[in-house]
């Protein structure tokens, strides 16, 4: 039996960006739709009841959600990675975060930290 294989998307949102990833998500689901959606905890439950997408959640940021996807970076199962940051914010699991982004560099994995970049990359064939 043959096994659906879809690149997988990770969608992350600080609190104060959450508003614009699932604004991102709606006027992108029908792109969004043709991958596999992984996300952290809250931000994947918004884009389930918002956006109305089949999500795959980990855990909370700032309880182990960040360094869960940012292991399926380094193994290979991430296409890209959607962290939309609050650059003014104040983040108590920011060595999470910040392993998240070496991560996806260290692993030449795409990765938006803005909507203006997300959109760029699934507009793009690369994925």
């Amino acid at each position: 039996m043959m096994t659906e294989s879809r690149p997988t998307l990770a969608l992350i949102a600080h609190d104060g960006k959450k508003a614009d990833m699932v604004a991102f998500a709606l006027e992108n689901k029908e792109v969004l739709q043709r991958y596999k959606l992984v996300a952290t905890s809250t931000t994947g439950q918004m884009l389930a009841e918002k956006a109305g997408l089949a999500v795959q959640r980990f855990l909370s940021g700032p309880i182990g959600g960040d360094v869960q996807i940012a292991a399926l970076v380094a193994e290979g199962k991430i296409a890209a990675v959607f962290f939309f940051v609050d650059p003014l914010g104040k983040h108590p699991h920011d060595p999470d975060i910040q392993g998240l982004l070496r991560i996806c560099n260290a692993h030449d994995v795409p990765l938006a930290t803005n909507p203006a970049t997300a959109a760029f990359i699934i507009s793009s064939k690369a994925l």
